[in-house]
């Protein structure tokens, strides 16, 4: 992967970083971070934003714009978009809705089977993980104080949800009976709504 692409893969996934940041993760110098940094910003794909600190100067940090965004694969988007548009046109939004539900029912009978030998919740999310990351949501799980963070730092149906959001609630009800009765599954940050990410706080019932 080219050093472009690491730097954009890195913002995507750690949201702000400052050219220190970047050059340590990355293993390049920092004057090599902020040159391809200043570069992504004249090309509109990052912006910046100064932080004061308490000694010294004040630190710039780096964050993808909307363009930078649109870098990430959004599966045919443009394509999906005509077709829910053709769908509702002919079958009203009962008709999406039932699409909608259709796409939740296959994809959570797929991800059943991926985890149908598994008991503990840890190597549950996991495996959900590896799914995910595969499909192109960037995943990745965290050990928080109450439980765990699902963080997913990419919607590859961005678009699409945004068209329809009974595909955004589909989500969170695939998680929920994955985990069943025993864990509460919450979404904290939600990308349709403006954040850098999506997160889902999963705790115990």
């Amino acid at each position: 992967m080219k050093t472009i692409d690491r730097i954009l893969h890195t913002i995507k996934r750690e949201g702000a970083v400052t050219a220190k940041q970047l050059a340590d993760d990355l293993s390049i110098t920092t004057m090599g971070a902020r040159q391809h940094l200043q570069s992504l910003e004249e090309d509109g794909i990052l912006s910046f934003h100064d932080v004061k600190v308490k000694v010294g100067r004040p630190t710039r940090h780096w964050s993808l714009t909307k363009q930078g965004h649109d870098q990430f694969a959004d599966r045919h988007s443009e394509l999906t978009i005509q077709v829910m548009d053709a769908v509702e046109h002919i079958f009203g939004k009962e008709g999406l809705a039932k699409v909608a539900a259709e796409r939740e029912a296959q994809t959570l009978s797929t991800y059943k089977k991926a985890l149908a030998d598994l008991t503990d919740i840890e190597e549950k999310l996991n495996a959900l993980v590896t799914l995910r990351e595969r499909e192109g949501y960037m995943a990745e799980l965290e050990t928080t104080e109450h439980g765990f963070m699902l963080i997913e730092n990419h919607c590859p149906i961005c678009k699409a949800a945004t068209r329809c959001p009974n595909l955004c609630q589909s989500e969170l009800n695939i998680f929920q009976h994955l985990l069943g009765h025993d864990y509460q599954v919450d979404r904290q940050e939600h990308i349709i709504q403006g954040e850098r990410r999506c997160t889902y706080l999963i705790t115990k019932a």
